[in-house]
């Protein structure tokens, strides 16, 4: 690795991006250095660093995501639209794929310069989710505080859904690293709570695995409007706000979710040689 590297700064609704291109020359960052980078005082700062690769299945592109703990994650809702933003300025196109750990992404222009992308369909059983015993998903046996029988989906990525009369009156932050960790997660959780201001209208805040309490989370907004409909709180269209604004999410008849929402570039730079404290090698 040369002693710089290029990067973009990015947010969904202030769910915030690093976003570095592998196509030309690929690279392999340590945890360690995906953590420095991370540091919001002596590096970048970032909920998710996202790794754009060259295709493999026959996409536009391929995105890769590790969360600012340095772990691996599958999805990004967020970051899986500014992405596809810079793919679709860079090639010209009005529809892309997406490709994804979780699957491929189909992303496309909508209106007024929102991102429409289809997420893939919930999955909704206990062994997709996963959890580590077999549990109804509907109704997890899960509780902390004043937070109690959520509801699990995977997007690609583990979420509990909590549902409670005011989200601000929560301490997220506090119950949060606790319920990402209980036993019933092998691979931990994203935590939402959620209130319902209406069929079509969801408030959510949401704790991220790996990166904390974080302004906005694409997937674990999907998540929110498949559990709230199955618990029959909500229709299957609805908009969902949270702490950094509104995604519009559709969970269609076919199980497939479609999340529409804005993505902004913030800046651009090279990241020193000092914050990749150990030289990484070339991937093959």
């Amino acid at each position: 690795m040369s002693a710089s590297l290029p990067f973009r700064k990015m947010h969904g609704l202030g769910n915030d991006f690093v976003v570095l291109d592998a196509r030309a020359r690929a690279f392999d960052l340590t945890p360690a250095q995906i953590r420095a980078v991370a540091d919001r005082r002596t590096g970048v700062g970032f909920d998710e660093m996202l790794i754009l690769e060259r295709p493999r299945e026959g996409g536009d592109g391929y995105m890769g995501v590790r969360n600012a703990d340095g772990t691996f994650s599958a999805s990004c809702g967020n970051g899986s639209r500014c992405v596809a933003g810079l793919l679709m300025a860079e090639s010209g196109k009005d529809k892309i794929v997406l490709e994804t750990a979780a699957g491929p992404l189909i992303a496309w222009r909508a209106e007024d310069g929102l991102i429409a992308i289809d997420m893939g369909p919930a999955r909704l059983d206990w062994n997709e989710i996963p959890l580590r015993e077999n549990v109804d998903t509907l109704h997890l046996p899960v509780s902390e505080g004043p937070l109690a029988d959520p509801v699990a989906v995977s997007m690609g990525n583990p979420h509990a859904v909590f549902f409670v009369p005011d989200v601000n009156a929560i301490d997220l932050e506090t119950l949060g690293p606790k319920l990402e960790h209980h036993p019933l997660f092998p691979e931990r959780a994203n935590i939402e709570i959620v209130q319902v201001l209406d069929r079509g209208h969801l408030r959510m805040r949401v704790w991220e695995r790996g990166a904390g309490i974080t302004r906005a989370c694409g997937t674990g907004a999907c998540a929110v409007a498949v559990a709230a409909a199955r618990r029959g709180l909500a229709d299957r269209a609805v908009t969902i706000t949270l702490d950094g604004g509104d995604l519009n999410i559709w969970w269609r008849e076919d199980n497939h979710v479609i999340k529409t929402g804005p993505f902004a570039e913030s800046f651009a730079g090279t990241l020193d040689a000092s914050l990749l404290p150990a030289t990484s090698g070339a991937a093959a």
